[in-house]
């Protein structure tokens, strides 16, 4: 269920006071654990530091990003693929292409 439109987008507190010490164009990261926090436009050229759990992830915030969360640009899982029989046959394949490559290069 969305936010009230009478209370506004969330952003956290925290975020909102580095956002008026920090400048738009610097090179240093906002660091945050507040993943739930909305984007707003306000935020658009910082980079923000978004923990998921393990490490941080670098997110600088553009345009097309306002109205989302920063959660949603700092996955939480790491895909390794798909298994199976075709997931093999297919990874052995490119295995084979990328040696044949490098055969007639050198």
């Amino acid at each position: 269920m969305p936010r009230s439109l009478k209370k506004g987008p969330y952003v956290h507190p925290s975020i909102l006071k580095h956002l008026s010490r920090v400048s738009a164009g610097s090179k240093s990261a906002i660091k945050t654990w507040a993943r739930n926090s909305t984007i707003t436009p306000e935020m658009i050229g910082y980079i923000f530091s978004v923990h998921n759990g393990k490490i941080f992830i670098e997110v600088k915030v553009m345009e097309d990003m306002v109205g989302h969360r920063l959660g949603e640009f700092a996955p939480t899982r790491k895909f390794l693929r798909h298994g199976g029989k075709m997931q093999k046959e297919i990874e052995q394949k490119a295995a084979q292409g990328a040696t044949e490559k490098t055969k007639s290069e050198g």
